[in-house]
Formats: C-alpha cells, sequence, structure tokens
C-alpha cells in the first residue's frame, strides 16, 4: 500500500453526469406527475404539507412576490399591473374572492400555478412544489377569512396508496 495508484475520486466526467430520470432528492417531495390537460384529475389532489403560521407567512411571500402584481395584495384580481382597467394589462386577472375561482379545490390551483391558464403562464419554474403549496394554502387561508385550511383526512393505516407514496409534512419554513 505504501505505492498505491492515485485515485481521482471527484472524476470531472463522473461529476458533470446528470441523476438517473425519476431520482427525487431525499427528503424532498415528490414531483407533479399531472399533465396540463389533466385538469380535471387535479381537482382531486390534496396540498399535502401541514402548514402553520410561519408556512402561511412565506406562502404570503411568495404570493405578494410572483402573484400580487397581477391578482392584487387582496386577492381581488386588482394588482398593480391592471389598476382596475388603467394599468399596462388590459385584461383583469381573476380574483380570488369571487367568482369561479372561489370554488377552485386546492389541487385545481396548484395546477393553475403550475402549468398556466388562458393569458397567465406557468410558474413552475419561479416556484418550486414546496413553494406553490405554500401559495395555495395562503390563497386558501385568506378565502377562508384568514383561518389556515383544513388539513387533509388521514388515509387509513393500510392503504396501499399511502404506503406507495408517503407525503412529508412540512411544519416550517426554512
Amino acid at each position: 500500500m505504501y505505492e498505491s495508484r492515485a485515485y481521482e475520486f471527484y472524476n470531472p466526467r463522473l461529476a458533470s453526469l446528470k441523476p438517473v430520470e425519476g431520482t427525487v432528492k431525499r427528503g424532498a417531495m415528490l414531483p407533479y406527475h399531472l399533465k396540463a390537460e389533466d385538469t380535471a384529475q387535479a381537482n382531486g389532489v390534496k396540498n399535502p404539507l401541514v402548514l402553520d403560521a410561519a408556512a402561511l407567512k412565506e406562502g404570503k411571500k411568495y404570493y405578494d412576490i410572483y402573484c400580487g402584481v397581477c391578482h392584487g395584495q387582496k386577492l381581488d384580481g386588482n394588482g398593480p399591473l391592471y389598476k382596475g382597467g388603467d394599468g399596462p394589462y388590459p385584461a383583469a386577472p381573476a380574483s380570488f374572492l369571487a367568482g369561479k375561482v372561489l370554488g377552485y379545490t386546492e389541487g385545481r390551483i396548484f395546477h393553475v400555478i403550475t402549468y398556466g391558464y388562458n393569458v397567465m403562464g406557468s410558474y413552475a419554474s419561479q416556484l418550486d412544489i414546496e413553494q406553490r403549496w405554500k401559495v395555495v394554502g395562503y390563497i386558501k387561508s385568506m378565502q377562508n377569512g384568514g383561518k389556515a385550511p383544513e388539513a387533509a383526512p388521514a388515509a387509513p393505516a393500510d392503504s396501499a396508496a399511502t404506503a406507495a407514496t408517503p407525503a412529508p409534512a412540512v411544519a416550517a419554513a426554512h
């Protein structure tokens, strides 16, 4: 062993390889597998996060940065880009407090944030899955009078779906 051959552990060729497709980082949420056209299936998707006050505050922060400019800080569809029709954006964004969007499920709102809808583009590249769910939780809490959305009912312990894909519970912001 006194004359062992040198070994390059951090080989540049190996370091540039991408992970195997479908690999999920340890501790990360599972990827969102619905396609853009699966809007009906999105209605049944529940928020996998357990949201506390800190997570809702983080959701509000992301909403203010990415959504409030169009949908308004009050979720009324009257953000700075619309300004009641006087802003640079001619079409009124959806209000989260009235109309059909008020009836959207958590999964449907998440789906719209992920893929976009009508003239609204996707925000999947700006917000990761966990951040999008926090925004959804904030929107639902505001629709619910500022109260945190109710947690999804727990599936029975012997459920095959629960055993196959457990969803991580995130209690606090990073």
